[in-house]
């Protein structure tokens, strides 16, 4: 039987970049994925996911890479990384069944000496009391004994050019100390650290960690900003003065609210673990009371702003993703300051050149192309996203009034968070 290197589950940010890294080291690989139009995409040289390019897809294509959505392919790998979403269900809950079922699939094609790796974010025990059980009746195959099961937490922080795969440690943990050896051995062709935890559980609770730290110190900046404004105080000339400190510090920015894939998600999946436990994390808890305000607060501050208010003012929104220079609204703040926005009353219209299409309560806002005369036009400019393409010297130029939430303006008609 031929076999293949590497079987990558799930082909989006994570997943995608993991199989690109693979094919640069020259590892036979295989992608799976159940969306079938991506997988036509994808063998087509189309990468919708941002950081992965047309040319980084002939180059895996060249390589021998394809995707599929026939979980056959199983059957022949020497390595299988899960690398599916896990979210949150609309009750705020951890929603694994993207994990549970890419599981089945694994289990259903295992052979003995397979490596399985998760590397979808989750509560710490997921791999040992979720992934495990479903392997081993799958299969009937013992893990730890007749294959090798990893948890080895992703690290991809889309749009950053200076940290990729290769270059950021890798954390590995093993269900036994020979799993551990097996991952080592093969993240070790990949990237340039490998770090080695004491276990998956350790493996888990570290990514969790990583999320929640940012989570709880925007949280902080955050109240330091609604506290400042109460006593006129220039809370972005506060945090460039802390963060000259070289030591005992680490400068995190407030703004409108938090979005993305992990850092509004990451640490649900820890309080819900510590709920079953019977445990409170009350400064996540507090923390996310914090974070959660934000989009109301910028929609009071507008709505003081304004001589009139918000009602019946036509409101410029410029940047709706999560962040910088990425095409992703996955839980942007902008959804809910455009709702807070709009529930007073307000006229909305956005500037955005990542997204052709933002909706509001399933409305579709009108997208600006002619960004000088949207400025002059709109009684209020909101930057929620501060975009490479936002120019100062522009928006303080050509805007009426311009609320500013990341602290990147300066001008007279202009107001800071």
């Amino acid at each position: 039987m031929t076999t293949t290197g590497l079987v990558v589950v799930g082909l989006g940010y994570v997943g995608l970049p993991l199989a690109r890294q693979a094919c640069r080291a020259g590892v036979p690989t295989t992608g799976l994925d159940i969306d079938e139009p991506l997988v036509s995409s994808l063998n087509a040289g189309r990468s919708p996911v941002h950081g992965v390019t047309g040319d980084d897809l002939a180059h895996m294509l060249a390589t021998g890479f394809r995707a599929t959505s026939d979980d056959a392919v199983l059957a022949t790998a020497e390595t299988v990384v899960i690398c599916v979403p896990t979210g949150l269900t609309p009750q705020g809950k951890p929603d694994l069944r993207a994990v549970r079922s890419a599981a089945r699939a694994v289990a259903g094609r295992l052979r003995p000496g397979t490596l399985v790796v998760l590397e979808s974010t989750s509560f710490p025990g997921t791999t040992e009391e979720v992934v495990r059980p479903i392997l081993e009746s799958g299969s009937g195959l013992v893990a730890g004994e007749d294959f090798h099961l990893v948890y080895s937490p992703e690290r991809i922080d889309p749009g950053n050019a200076r940290y990729g795969i290769a270059n950021t440690p890798k954390v590995i943990g093993g269900l036994t100390p020979l799993c551990a050896k097996h991952g080592v051995a093969f993240y070790g062709g990949l990237v340039d650290t490998v770090v080695v935890a004491r276990g998956t559980r350790e493996a888990e609770m570290s990514k969790l960690l990583e999320n929640t730290y940012r989570f709880v110190n925007i949280a902080l900046v955050n109240e330091m900003a609604v506290f400042c404004d109460r006593m006129n105080i220039d809370v972005w000339d506060v945090l460039d003065c802390a963060a000259t400190k070289p030591f005992g510090f680490a400068p995190f920015r407030p703004g409108p609210g938090i979005g993305g894939h992990c850092i509004p998600v990451d640490p649900l999946y820890l309080t819900s673990k510590a709920q079953r436990e019977g445990f409170s994390f009350s400064l996540v808890s507090a923390a996310r009371q914090v974070n959660d305000g934000m989009p109301e607060y910028v929609a009071r501050r507008a709505d003081a702003i304004l001589a009139d208010g918000l009602n019946g003012a036509e409101v410029l929104l410029l940047g709706v993703t999560y962040k910088p220079d990425v095409p992703d609204v996955r839980e942007s703040p902008a959804i809910a300051v455009a709702e807070a926005f709009a529930e007073r009353g307000a006229r909305l219209r956005y500037h955005d050149p990542y997204i052709d299409r933002f909706e509001v309560d399933s409305v579709a806002l009108d997208r600006v192309e002619d960004l000088p005369a949207a400025l002059a036009a709109a009684d209020l400019t909101v930057l929620l996203q501060d975009h490479e393409c936002y120019e100062s010297a522009l928006l303080a130029r050509e805007a009426r009034c311009l609320l500013d939430t990341r602290g990147r303006v300066a001008g007279h008609h202009v107001r800071l968070l």
